[in-house]
């Protein structure tokens, strides 16, 4: 009887031995905001993160596409100031 194929995983996951985290502080320094507004983003649920004991990590691909979907947003939702106003 032949084996079933493994679960599909959605194209952006990697398997968890090629995941890099970070630490709060490195979250922080990358982003350039305190500790505090991390951790305000990993309660909220808009930063993913796993608890290890009790301190939490953060997959550094989380953060670089939560940098990119701010940036995006922020383009789209307003307009940009031109260099001549």
């Amino acid at each position: 009887m032949p084996t079933p194929p493994p679960p599909s995983r959605p194209a952006r996951q990697r398997p968890l031995n090629e995941v890099a985290f970070l630490t709060v502080a490195e979250v922080a320094s990358v982003m350039r905001v305190s500790k505090m507004t991390v951790y305000r983003l990993v309660h909220s649920g808009h930063l993913p993160a796993i608890r290890v004991g009790r301190a939490f990590r953060v997959p550094e691909q989380a953060v670089h596409e939560y940098l990119r979907e701010s940036y995006l947003g922020a383009e789209v939702g307003g307009e940009r100031p031109s260099d001549g106003e």
